[in-house]
This record gives structure tokens, C-alpha cells and sequence, in this order.
């Protein structure tokens, strides 16, 4: 302990300790000794140059030096037993079944008798063995509660990317409307600054929660390891309190869910859905999304799905059930609620479990895929030659919707204009 809280230019405990940006720690004294002598504010242990001519005190860090001199003055002499608050003897044994240190008078007294004792030399290895045992957990959890915190500090600012794209994404569309329509635009926008406001804030205030897990469980293993740290019989006779400490009741962290920005919900056929406000007749104009890989281009007509692209290694198109998962990692296979086909490397598949491999004579440039409803068929073609690819036979309940995976790079989608007229009754 007391090397975790030495200067390293002076090698003593630190005095007025502050915090360089590169995380290192020295005494305010020894700093700035070190900063004239060499004429340049680096750190002098990584030579990292430091970005402030003041670097600030570390409260924590000083608080723990000074509470460690405090212990350490309080500490009998070296050398000197300690002794027994009844019977004033050395306290050299231990007792196994009240785990505590007593002398050679508690040996004989009622209160250890037939108790099982054995010396303090011995005692204390054995027992500081277990409490790191039970110091273990306590170190899992707190690292899993930091995996989690960066985590969403990730997730704020995907987020704010999020929020930003699908921002940009919004005034384009709009831009393509008559101006009767700005006030529809600004509305759409209030919704996602609404939403981005309120899952941000769900963010900020899951990150203040595990904040506060972490200086707990950071207190209490910082507080054991000192108590470890300790003389073998300050050590013992403070263990039943220490042991207890180590039993709090500390839930797992749990990761972040439903946190992201509902782009699909902004997004999603846009202009159709405030073309069918206006109740007259308008086109589907192109739609913008991230995720395809070489450019991946898709038509959309009223019951077939017109999928080309370019270099692309990587891909799944096909239809997908309304109630199907289709946020986050997916199985895409039928049992989930998906019937596609996919290239994945060289191997054309259709995705089933297992795969099953294509039959694919030359590379596809454009894949059809017809559905038949009632039928139960979702077929995939070659349209060049009306080539089939494979067909796919099952029974449908709900509702089917055009499904594609165009790869990972984050190569815009583009929906091509289809026109389309609604007649309302």
C-alpha cells in the first residue's frame, strides 16, 4: 500500500499530489522541481508532455495518503504484541470457530473451550488466502460494471450520430416537397429531438447509476485491500468486520437495451406516409439508408423485390415477417421468421438451418423475389433468363415485408422511385 501511494521522483508519500493528464500522479513539489530542471512540462515517467501549465490536485489521492499516515502512527511498534482486552496477555493464537485472536488464557477459559486454536503465524496466511477469494467477485463485477459504462458512453454517442444522420436525412426529403409542407418536416423533427432527449437522458442516467455502483464497489475493495495490507494482528481481530463487507448485495449490471434511436420509425417510407395524408397521388421518391456494401441498389413493386448491386461478398435479401426481430444480431432463417437467400464469400446459400448451397451458374446481377401468399411460395430468379434460384414453401399468418442485408460497410441503401397511385374510398 504504501508503494501504491509513493511519489515516483521522490519515492515518499505523496504531498499535495496532482493528476497529469496521462493518469500519472507526483507530489505538486517534485513536479515542478522536475519541470524546471528540464525545461519543458513533461511527465517523468511516459514524457508525455502535459496540456496544462497547473495540473490539479487529486483530492482522492491525497485523502488516502493522509489516511494511511493517520493508520500508519496508530500502529503498535514493531516488534510489540498485542494484547489480550481481558486478560492482558500477548495475543499469539487464534481461534478457528469464533475467528478471532485470543491468549493463552482464553485457551483455557469457558468461552474457547473445546475450541479449536492455532497460531497467529498460521492463521493469518490462511484467512487472507480466503478473503481474496471473496475479493474476487467483488473485483468481476466491478470491471463488468465499467465494460457496461463504456459501453453506454459509446452508446451516447452513437446516438448523437444517429440523431445527426437521420436529421440530415429528414431535411432531404423534405427539401423535396412543396414548401406547404415544411410544417410536417419541423414536426417529424421535434418527434426525434423528442426521442434523442429522452433516450439520451435514459442513457445519462443509467451512466450516474453505474457511477455511483462503481465508487461504491471501488470504496469497499479499496477499503479491504488496505485491511489486507494491515499487520497480521490488526489484520485478524478486524477480520469478522472485513469478512462482512465483502457479502454486499450488488446486482449485475445490465447492458443497454432499446436505447438506440428509432431511425425505422422516422424514416420509414416517409413521404408515403405524409404523401397519404394529402390523399391524391405522389411517387416514391428514393430512400437513404446506412448499411450496404458496395453500393447495393433495391426496387420495390407490389409483390416483387428487384435487388442488384456491385462487389459485393456480403449479402442476405428475401422477405421477413412482421413480428420477426430485425434490430441487433439476427438468424436469419425461416424458424425466425426470414426466407432469403445470401452470398456469403465465394458460396451462394439459401439460409436454412442447415445452409443449403445454390446452384449458380454465372454471378447474378439482379435477383427477383416473387411472393405468392396464399400459396405459401417465396421464390428467388435470375430476371436476365427467369433462371430460378430457389424457392421456399411454408404457411403464412402475418403480415410480409421486404427484407435485405447489403453488407457492413457503411455504404448508403438507395430505394429507386416506383410509381405508385392509392385509390381511397
Amino acid at each position: 500500500m504504501e508503494e501504491e501511494l509513493s511519489c515516483p521522483v521522490c519515492c515518499e508519500i505523496y504531498k499535495d499530489p496532482v493528476l497529469l493528464t496521462c493518469s500519472h500522479s507526483f507530489c505538486k513539489a517534485c513536479l515542478e522541481q522536475h519541470w524546471g530542471q528540464k525545461g519543458s512540462q513533461e511527465c517523468p515517467v511516459c514524457r508525455r508532455r502535459s496540456s496544462k501549465d497547473s495540473p490539479p490536485l487529486s483530492l482522492v489521492l491525497k485523502n488516502l495518503c493522509e489516511s494511511f499516515l493517520k493508520e500508519r502512527s496508530q500502529r503498535p511498534p514493531a516488534g510489540s504484541a498485542a494484547l489480550c482486552s481481558l486478560h492482558r496477555e500477548a495475543l499469539k493464537l487464534f481461534c478457528l470457530e469464533d475467528e478471532e485472536p485470543v491468549c493463552w488464557v482464553c485457551q483455557t477459559s469457558i468461552n474457547h473451550e473445546n475450541h479449536k486454536l492455532c497460531p497467529l503465524q498460521e492463521a493469518a496466511p490462511k484467512y487472507k488466502e480466503e478473503l481474496k477469494t471473496a475479493l474476487e467477485p467483488l473485483q468481476k463485477k466491478l470491471e463488468a460494471f465499467n465494460k457496461v459504462k463504456e459501453t453506454c458512453s459509446q452508446t451516447t454517442e452513437h446516438i448523437k450520430t444517429q440523431a445527426q444522420q437521420t436529421e440530415r436525412q429528414i431535411k432531404e426529403e423534405f427539401e423535396k416537397l412543396h414548401q406547404f409542407l415544411r410544417d410536417e418536416e419541423m414536426a417529424r423533427i421535434a418527434a426525434l429531438r423528442e426521442e434523442e432527449e429522452k433516450k439520451s437522458g435514459m442513457i445519462k442516467e443509467k451512466i450516474e447509476n453505474l457511477t455511483r455502483e462503481i465508487s461504491s464497489l471501488s470504496d469497499t475493495i479499496r477499503a479491504l485491500e488496505e485491511e489486507m495490507g494491515a499487520e497480521d494482528i490488526s489484520f485478524l481481530q478486524n477480520y469478522k468486520k472485513t469478512k462482512s463487507r465483502t457479502q454486499c448485495a450488488v446486482q449485475d449490471p445490465e447492458g443497454v437495451s432499446g436505447a438506440l434511436i428509432d431511425v425505422a420509425k422516422h424514416l420509414g417510407s416517409l413521404k408515403y406516409r405524409v404523401w397519404e395524408k394529402m390523399l391524391g397521388i405522389v411517387q416514391y421518391s428514393e430512400y437513404w439508408g446506412a448499411g450496404a456494401l458496395g453500393g447495393a441498389i433495391y426496387e420495390l413493386s407490389q409483390k416483387a423485390l428487384l435487388g442488384c448491386w456491385k462487389d459485393s461478398y456480403c449479402w442476405c435479401l428475401g422477405v421477413s415477417k412482421e413480428s420477426s426481430n430485425r434490430k441487433g444480431k439476427l438468424t436469419v432463417r425461416p424458424t425466425e421468421g426470414f426466407w432469403t437467400i445470401g452470398l456469403w464469400g465465394e458460396e451462394y446459400t439459401a439460409r436454412t438451418s442447415p445452409l443449403i448451397p445454390l446452384s449458380v451458374k454465372r454471378k447474378p446481377q439482379k435477383i427477383r423475389v416473387q411472393l405468392d401468399y396464399d400459396r405459401g411460395e417465396v421464390s428467388f430468379s435470375d430476371p436476365r433468363d427467369s433462371t430460378p434460384l430457389y424457392t421456399f414453401k411454408d404457411t403464412f399468418t402475418e403480415r410480409l415485408f421486404p427484407f435485405f442485408y447489403p453488407g457492413i460497410d457503411p455504404v448508403p441503401v438507395r430505394m429507386c422511385p416506383v410509381k405508385v397511385s392509392l385509390s381511397v374510398q
